[in-house]
């Protein structure tokens, strides 16, 4: 899928933002009936397949489980699946206004948008998930999910305990992600829980990402970043970090670097899309994680999830009901922070 996938949306065309699933999405079976029913997807595998050396689709249709989940094999075979996805709806005349993703799924914004190559984007996430595992080998870590606490309570907490703690993932209102070693997390839960936490939930996951454990990480993946090719997005894409639209490819390197050991702020992000006038928002990926944070963030979206071709279908069905609407204007578009 190269950058001549990404198309501008036409004058009049619905606000639609695509928006692609991160780590914890993946299954086995993922992007296959895309695969066997579009070119278009077919090709979006074999292109991500080629650049890592690695049968990713052949990976999603058979797996085993947990080879999928090893973080360098979920990366790329995840990003392949979205991108298939996306050139699939695409091809069909769905046209995104914007893009975002969270975490990962930033990368298949950014390809969706036209900044960043299917190719480059495989060989820098794969390289990201080896590292970002690296970096937690030997330490004992742990992630949690807290719900029912505003972000701001969350934050102060893991701030005030004992050893290294962090907020990770601003979701939604109501749900922040948190990370670190594991004695650590285990009391700041605790603490959370007393501060009136109405459920606080372990995650099974490999390493604690998005933390300043994953320094290191970011530091080795530099020179993979500093060497893909980027241009600017056809569309705006709001990054994790900055919850904002990023324009320039120097500025979205060193976005990509910051996430890997930066907070995804993907509440505000929602937020900030529909401040630019998104009405509808296609989850184009594995799963619905993201369909239920935006109808959480914002209520009155449009949030439409496609991952195979019967969801496609009734998604065309739905978008094709939509009066023409004022298209996301990306002149100006900054990042700040």
């Amino acid at each position: 899928m190269d950058r001549g996938g990404a198309p501008r949306p036409r004058a009049g065309s619905p606000v639609i933002v695509f928006v692609h699933p991160g780590q914890g999405a993946q299954h086995v079976g993922m992007g296959v009936q895309m695969a066997a029913q579009f070119k278009a997807a077919r090709r979006a595998f074999e292109e991500a397949s080629d650049a890592v050396g690695l049968d990713l689709l052949a990976l999603c249709r058979e797996g085993p489980e947990e080879r999928l989940r090893a973080t360098e094999n979920t990366q790329p075979a995840l990003l392949a699946a979205s991108c298939a996805v996306a050139a699939v709806l695409m091809e069909h005349g769905v046209l995104p206004g914007a893009a975002a993703g969270l975490s990962l799924g930033e990368y298949s914004a950014l390809v969706s948008a036209g900044a960043l190559g299917l190719a480059d984007a495989a060989l820098i996430v794969r390289r990201r998930g080896l590292l970002m595992r690296e970096a937690a080998e030997g330490l004992r870590t742990a992630m949690a999910a807290v719900m029912g606490l505003e972000a701001e309570v969350v934050d102060g907490i893991c701030r005030e305990t004992p050893g290294l703690v962090e907020a990770a993932n601003f979701n939604a209102p109501g749900q922040v992600v948190i990370a670190g070693t594991c004695d650590a997390v285990a009391e700041a839960t605790a603490r959370l829980r007393g501060a009136g936490a109405r459920k606080v939930v372990p995650l099974a996951v490999s390493a604690p990402f998005h933390t300043s454990l994953m320094r290191q990480a970011a530091e080795r993946l530099a020179p993979v970043i500093g060497a893909a090719c980027l241009v600017p997005p056809r569309i705006p894409v709001v990054t994790n970090v900055a919850a904002q639209p990023v324009r320039e490819p120097e500025q979205i390197r060193l976005l990509l670097l910051r996430q890997v050991a930066a907070p995804v702020r993907w509440e505000q992000s929602v937020r900030a899309l529909g401040e630019m006038g998104a009405t509808t928002f296609v989850e184009a990926g594995p799963g619905r994680t993201l369909a239920g944070l935006i109808a959480r963030t914002l209520p009155a979206a449009e949030v439409i999830s496609v991952d195979d071709p019967s969801t496609l279908q009734a998604a065309l069905v739905r978008l094709s009901a939509h009066a023409p609407a004022v298209d996301i204007d990306s002149a100006g578009a900054t990042v700040q922070g």
